[in-house]
């Protein structure tokens, strides 16, 4: 099991960072938004700042989490404890089903705790770090204040003992998840059509795009990460039908000190926040 789990991780890290470098090539050839025409050097201190503040949060993941993750796996597989070991026990279902299971269950939770971001005023204040982002780009993907990140790594530890998922089925879910992640944060543009036929199962540039707005009924709409379902389900979905004219980032974060490393790690504690907290109670 061990070398599989490692060799999952391996696949993971690769992946991603190829995806990475892809939709940053493509964002280079051709920008949905106009940012940095000429000013590849803005763009890279961007780009730095994120994922800065990104390898810093997997470092932490890496140190506190990964393995508590892991001990949670094991010891509700050691009891056959939680949701899904429960229905292969019980009913028999096969092990591809208990697979998709566990991460339509995951990505449920991960909708679940966007909302949770946006609508709990001690949340958003980590969670606004994200949305400060007023050059959103496949970056932005990984700009998520260090604190918003502890308690979500946190929370994970008895949901995966509840739901009685496996390891590997975690790392497979963070695959999917966070490739999805990268590609609608990317500024890139597609088709209409084609945006329109992945959205109806995965979250798309222009689906997100809306969430990320600077307008409040905007911003909280289309909490979906992976699945682009559950906003139709919880009727949260929402587009804009000219995705070119939406103001990206927060009005109250748009200063250049906001967008350096330091004023994301302080965002949190801002007395910007104070009207906004209220407006979300």
């Amino acid at each position: 099991m061990e070398p599989i789990l490692s060799a999952l991780q391996q696949t993971q890290i690769t992946a991603l960072l190829v995806l990475l470098l892809l939709l940053f090539l493509w964002e280079s050839l051709h920008p949905f938004y106009a940012f940095y025409t000429g000013s590849f050097r803005e763009r890279g201190r961007h780009a730095l700042r994120n994922l800065t503040v990104g390898a810093l949060n997997a470092l932490m993941v890496s140190l506190l989490f990964a393995g508590l993750w892991l001990a949670s796996a094991v010891w509700a597989d050691e009891l056959r404890f939680g949701l899904m070991h429960w229905l292969q026990d019980l009913a028999g279902i096969p092990a591809w089903a208990h697979a998709i299971g566990a991460i339509l269950l995951l990505d449920l939770w991960t909708y679940a705790w966007h909302r949770i971001n946006h609508q709990i005023p001690f949340f958003w204040r980590f969670h606004s770090v994200h949305h400060s982002d007023n050059k959103m780009d496949v970056t932005t993907a990984s700009r998520f204040h260090i604190g918003e990140i502890f308690f979500s790594s946190l929370f994970r530890i008895p949901l995966i003992f509840l739901f009685g998922i496996y390891f590997w089925e975690l790392v497979l879910y963070e695959i999917l998840m966070f490739s999805v992640v990268q590609f609608h944060h990317a500024n890139i543009g597609l088709p209409e059509k084609a945006d329109r036929i992945l959205r109806s199962v995965i979250v798309t540039p222009n689906m997100h795009r809306v969430h990320h707005s600077s307008w409040q009924p905007e911003t909280d709409s289309n909490f979906s990460s992976l699945f682009s379902f559950w906003d139709r389900m919880a009727k949260t979905f929402r587009l804009n039908p000219r995705p070119e004219t939406i103001q990206l980032g927060l009005e109250q974060f748009s200063r250049d000190e906001d967008q350096s490393i330091r004023g994301m790690m302080k965002t949190p504690l801002s007395k910007e926040h104070s009207k906004k907290s209220e407006r979300r109670t």
